[in-house]
């Protein structure tokens, strides 16, 4: 009797009093309104960043070309190996909160606090930070001499947020039309380029070929250090800003508790993920390796425009002359659709922690559409934040808080291959056949391990620039280094607070809410017209 006792007091501490299970026939819960084709180009738009026709520039500098293509193929394999670990637990359990609540059932409480509000800060600055740069997208054509900055973030943020109040569907609409205009702009700049290197543009007919990789050459000497030593620091520079260019690709996870038949669409989804690296990150900046030298003064303007694009350099530099505002345009939309999507996140992530008691009840509030509104209405007050980046010095504060995020995008996929493994092994124990998963990720659970090695590297070694001589600085090492104590913080905290505890192998939940996917799932139709076939392929 005594030891049955302390078993259910054990069992009392590991219960959240404000834990919410999900049930998709809850009224009170999230809609499932994310059609096939919303699913499909959320996965692309959400690959596709203003870091790969922007950030490119610096990497190409620090880097050189083989620098630059070699330190996206190394994180290109990082987030493949993150997407497919996410994939298969989402997949199988497509649940509101995404991560954050697989966290909760397979590693414990405490861990999926961390996470969440590691995340949730991560999507909720992130996106003044992006309402800040599509204001300076607009000063390509109108300096703010001639119109305020604050004029034109004021109707960013009006569209953003009026997007998202439409709810999930209209989200999905935006961003299918985004992310239409993402994969045409960089898939015409891929041709474009072909067409340049080979001496194709009439106005300057110059075949270029490989010549940069043999002047100046393939690599730089990062900060004139010579030898191996400063083209690997120069490579190392260049893997940190291609980590910061491919965050926001798990977003497909978040959207998966508002999705359609998950089951099929995420793993779809999923599958092509190393497709869509190899044709936009890879073969993009192997091109951006072959018609831009790594010295051109051009590289290191930091316009945060269009002018900064190694793309419109390159166009610049062949006399195309009407293509650099096109291209602007492209990013404008980008910045909005990025803008969009941190909305989205940024509040269902808040959702998804109240869910599970990690975050006041009235966060978990939808209407009769299935909108989470009361954290919508939150995460959108952030957003103001957005005209501190007017004045000099408060933007110098903003770019602080702005810095860390990209640290908290590589933190949180840390968290979820840390996750990964919990789950494979509450697989094994309870004799779950993996087969058996309506989508099954190779090389497990290798690949966990292998994001976990890698990125802790490239956590404890982001800020090496600063221990460079003469090249200290407190602010950048700050915003490099404090989100990692701070997510120590927030899970010793809530593990002490809480009297948390790991969730047992043998005690994950592998069960709840699953009837009712199934069920789902069972009952969707297949695509019979010829555009839903198409994106059902895509």
């Amino acid at each position: 009797m005594a030891e049955h006792e302390v078993e259910k007091r054990e069992i009392a501490e590991y219960e959240e009093p404000d834990h919410q299970d999900f049930d998709p026939n809850d009224p009170n819960s999230l809609h499932r309104q994310l059609k096939n084709r919303h699913i499909a180009m959320i996965s692309i738009g959400g690959l596709i960043c203003t870091g790969l026709f922007l950030n490119t520039a610096t990497s190409l500098h620090n880097g050189g070309p083989a620098g630059l293509l070699l330190g996206y193929i190394t994180m290109g394999t990082i987030v493949y190996a993150v997407m497919n670990t996410l994939g298969e637990m989402v997949a199988y359990l497509p649940i509101p909160g995404g991560h954050i609540k697989l966290a909760e059932r397979f590693v414990s409480p405490a861990f999926s606090f961390a996470m969440g509000w590691n995340y949730w800060y991560n999507w909720t600055i992130v996106l003044p930070a992006e309402l800040s740069a599509s204001a300076v997208l607009v000063n390509y054509w109108i300096g703010p001499e001639r119109v305020n900055n604050a004029a034109w973030i004021t109707i960013f943020l009006v569209v953003v947020v009026g997007i998202n109040f439409f709810g999930a569907r209209a989200y999905g609409e935006a961003e299918f039309w985004f992310a239409s205009i993402k994969i045409l702009t960089i898939v015409g700049l891929i041709i474009l380029g072909i067409i340049i290197d080979a001496g194709g543009v009439p106005t300057n007919p110059t075949v270029i070929g490989v010549s940069y990789w043999q002047d100046p050459g393939p690599w730089v000497q990062y900060k004139g250090i010579p030898g191996a030593l400063g083209r690997f620091l120069g490579y190392f520079s260049v893997l940190l800003s291609a980590a910061f260019a491919f965050i926001g690709t798990e977003i497909v996870a978040i959207a998966a508790g508002e999705t359609s038949n998950p089951r099929r669409n995420i793993p779809k989804a999923i599958n092509k993920v190393y497709i869509r690296i190899i044709i936009f990150y890879i073969l993009g900046t192997f091109i951006i390796g072959l018609i831009v030298p790594s010295n051109d003064p051009a590289l290191t303007t930091h316009s945060g425009n269009a002018a900064s694009s190694p793309f419109v350099i390159a166009i610049n530099n062949a006399n195309i002359k009407a293509l650099p505002s096109i291209v602007n345009a492209c990013l404008l939309s980008s910045a909005w659709s990025a803008a969009s999507s941190d909305l989205y996140t940024s509040s269902r992530a808040l959702y998804g922690l109240s869910i599970a008691g990690n975050a006041p009840k009235i966060f978990s509030r939808v209407n009769k559409r299935g909108l989470p509104y009361v954290s919508l209405f939150f995460c959108s007050s952030f957003a103001f934040l957005s005209f501190m980046g007017i004045s000099e010095s408060s933007n110098t504060v903003f770019g602080w808080f702005a810095n860390m995020t990209s640290i908290c995008g590589l933190i949180t996929w840390l968290f979820i291959a840390i996750t990964y493994l919990r789950f494979h092994a509450g697989m094994k124990a309870q004799g779950i056949d993996r087969s058996t998963l309506p989508f099954r990720s190779p090389l497990q659970p290798f690949l966990s391990y292998y994001v976990i090695v890698t990125l802790s590297i490239i956590l404890f070694f982001g800020g090496w620039q600063v221990f460079l001589h003469d090249n200290w600085n407190t602010a950048d090492f700050i915003t490099t280094y404090l989100p990692i104590p701070f997510a120590l913080i927030l899970f010793v905290g809530c593990w002490l607070v809480r009297r948390s505890r790991f969730v047992s192998a043998s005690e994950m939940d592998f069960h709840t809410g699953i009837a009712e996917i199934e069920e789902e799932a069972a009952n969707e139709e297949k695509p019979t017209t010829l555009m839903g076939k198409f994106f059902d392929a895509l």
